[in-house]
């Protein structure tokens, strides 16, 4: 039986588990769901930020949120905290995979250790999270999955390769399900934020971006309502800042004028 999906899960008392939680994105996305009065569970590796922000949430007037220490690399912790998120809040209706880290340094001068790393966090740790929350939403025939990719995961550039390889399996993984869930009461949204203002560009980063960039970046607080809006408007895709959606269009129409100009603006 086909059944719709219900883009409705952002309700006062509905459940959702963001990943990477502790900081950036998810920290503003997660306080946004306190705030509407989801039960909230909370994933990082850092502890001591989460207890922050269980203490800002509460005050806010939001329920306690659960706190899972989890490093969403290692499969066996993740499937730990999937064991207590049943256990003390029970299947969710939203799952923020938002947990990631990058770097921007030419393929050859970037450890190998790292880059292997970053593949388990930004791809492997989602795949884990999902697989193991998603059999229950499909069962109940609701829910919705989130995915926080990145523009690198539609638009490869010079100095981004292994972050690019992440994003680029993730949105892959996102698109597939998408597909596969139709019917099912299930959706998918992905986003592919551009610059957003967060300690993720530091300054390494910030040096080896185009002007252009720094000159689009966005604030935390406003992605996070644009994603807070396509969740429940039902949307399937999401870049922010919208005008950089152009250069999918560029790509795959002028591929050559494309990689000039890709070239020309990190040179």
């Amino acid at each position: 039986m086909t059944v719709p999906a219900d883009s409705r899960v952002i309700t006062p008392g509905g459940s959702a588990l963001v990943t990477g939680a502790s900081s950036g994105i998810g920290r503003e996305l997660s306080l946004a769901l306190g705030r509407r009065g989801m039960k909230l569970a909370l994933v990082a590796r850092r502890l001591p930020e989460l207890e922050l922000l269980a203490t800002e949430l509460i005050e806010a007037g939001a329920p306690r949120p659960l706190l899972l220490d989890c490093d969403v690399a290692d499969r066996a912790r993740v499937e730990d905290c999937a064991a207590m998120l049943e256990r003390e809040l029970g299947a969710v209706d939203l799952l923020v995979n938002n947990a990631g880290y990058g770097h921007h340094r030419s393929f050859l001068d970037w450890d190998l250790d790292d880059m292997e790393r970053m593949i388990r966090v930004n791809y492997l740790g989602s795949l884990y999270w999902t697989r193991l929350l998603l059999p229950a939403m499909v069962a109940r025939g609701r829910g919705r999955l989130v995915f926080v990719s990145s523009v690198a995961g539609r638009l490869a550039v010079p100095g981004e390769s292994a972050y690019a390889a992440s994003k680029f399996a993730l949105s892959g993984l996102a698109e597939a399900l998408s597909l596969e869930l139709e019917g099912s009461g299930v959706s998918v949204l992905t986003v592919y934020p551009g610059t957003v203002r967060t300690a993720f560009f530091d300054d390494e980063a910030l040096a080896a971006m185009p002007a252009v960039a720094r000159r689009s970046m966005v604030e935390t607080s406003e992605l996070v309502e644009q994603v807070l809006a396509a969740i429940e408007s039902g949307r399937r895709e999401l870049t922010w800042p919208r005008f950089i959606a152009a250069g999918y269009v560029l790509r795959a129409l002028l591929p050559a004028l494309f990689r000039r100009s890709v070239l020309r603006s990190t040179s």
